[in-house]
């Protein structure tokens, strides 16, 4: 009898179960626990400790020599600065840019067209001056004569306060910046797209082309990533989803996609995109309080794939590039921010285990 009754609790176990995983199986498709999903990825290296906050980094890929590339990173106080690193994570002091005002995000475009030559800049939001930050690269010196004001005429508290930040290059070779702020309007007009090109002195100005991009008024907008070869722009609405509208101001503002609604612990946070072709590979969203990543897929309706433990903690920004640039990196670099002022450095391979695809 005692068996019996193991054997009928156990079935009616099983059926409850069963029933559980049918009546979820949307919010359990974003959790599921594999194999090759319980290990914590580690990084390759650890960058040097930055002064006050890291936030969120960029990867300039140097077109002469990929083993030469650089890491940039904001250094997030009201004196902060843009720190500067090697492949393994050695901060370049002679290349450090202080005496920023809480620089928050930043990135990198490659081909802005100053003086009649080709530039590589990276562009930084400093939020306590409301404008946005442009430097060359490599020498990390300024080309815009001492900042571009954005979100001009907004007064309500917060509205002009930069945050993120993302570049964009259109098939013309028109080079875009689209910046978010600290809060924003509900109408469909959060974030603002400015065309960056020569003020005819050989710095930098910025002309303001549309606003766009609807916000749920939860927490922020902070995230944002541009793919140039698809045209898309995303970003995080924290603690509703991720965004997703066309890049190109001529195609309008019509959102075309919100993703990644189910499955994250509280905030939405830095947003890479991994390329295996031109049309196909991955967007990875920040999990921030689960110190994980969500991986999405690039095309069609950005499904979800997996979800990949990291070391980093309380992860804000990060960026991946899928180009061979040393031989630590054959398959890419995925850099992202952690809470005890560092970077940290992996390797793509390590990230995809068995479930995702490397470029060749």
């Amino acid at each position: 009898m005692y068996k019996k009754n193991i054997v009928i609790l156990t079935a009616a176990a099983l059926m409850f179960l069963s029933a559980c995983t049918n009546n979820n199986s949307a919010k359990q498709q974003q959790n599921v626990v594999t194999a090759d999903s319980l290990a914590v990825v580690k990084p390759l290296y650890v960058t040097d400790t930055v002064q006050f906050d890291t936030d969120d980094p960029a990867i300039w890929v140097n077109p002469a020599d990929p083993a030469q590339s650089l890491v940039i990173g904001t250094d997030k106080d009201e004196n902060g600065g843009l720190y500067v690193f090697d492949l393994k994570g050695k901060a370049i002091t002679s290349k450090i840019v202080r005496g920023l005002k809480r620089p928050n995000n930043v990135d990198i475009v490659y081909g802005l067209m100053l003086n009649g030559k080709p530039v590589d800049v990276a562009v930084t939001t400093e939020r306590m001056t409301h404008k946005i930050r442009i430097f060359s690269l490599p020498d990390m010196k300024p080309v815009d004569n001492g900042g571009l004001p954005v979100f001009e005429g907004e007064t309500l508290e917060g509205h002009r306060d930069l945050m993120g930040i993302s570049l964009y290059t259109s098939p013309a070779k028109e080079i875009y910046a689209i910046v978010g702020r600290k809060t924003g309007p509900l109408d469909g007009s959060y974030l603002w797209q400015y065309l960056l090109t020569d003020d005819g002195k050989g710095n930098v100005k910025a002309t303001l082309k549309r606003k766009f991009g609807k916000y749920s008024g939860k927490k922020e907008i902070e995230a944002i990533a541009v793919d140039n070869e698809m045209g898309y722009v995303y970003y995080s609405d924290e603690q509703f989803g991720v965004r997703k509208y066309y890049a190109d101001p001529s195609k309008g503002n019509e959102e075309l996609a919100v993703f990644a609604k189910e499955g994250f612990k509280e905030d939405h946070e830095g947003i890479s995109i991994y390329k295996t072709t031109d049309s196909t590979g991955y967007v990875l969203v920040s999990d921030q309080a689960a110190n994980q990543f969500k991986v999405f897929k690039r095309e069609g309706s950005n499904a979800f794939v997996k979800s990949i433990p990291m070391s980093t903690n309380n992860s804000d920004g990060s960026d991946v590039v899928s180009v061979p640039l040393n031989a630590d990196f054959k398959h890419g670099l995925f850099v992202a921010m952690s809470d005890n002022k560092t970077f940290q450095f992996y390797r793509w391979e390590d990230l995809a285990g068995k479930a995702l695809e490397i470029k060749k």
